[in-house]
């Protein structure tokens, strides 16, 4: 796990949990498994930006949000 990627996981965790969305609910959005979202808010696994920019626009904020 990598110092940006648990940071970045925290943020989009943080985001999904203000915004009352079940990890489940955030992966049927981005069609995605529940374990790549897990695995993404724990900083173990790394996404592409395009699925950056989706997941941004799946929680409804602007990417900087999540790299803050």
């Amino acid at each position: 796990m990598t110092d940006i990627s648990a940071k970045f996981g925290k943020r989009a965790r943080e985001i999904r949990l203000k915004k009352g969305m079940s990890q489940g609910d955030l992966a049927k959005i981005l069609g995605v498994h529940p374990t790549y979202i897990s695995g993404i808010e724990r900083g173990v696994r790394n996404m592409a930006l395009k699925n950056i920019e989706r997941l941004a626009k799946a929680l409804g904020v602007p990417i900087e949000d999540l790299i803050k």
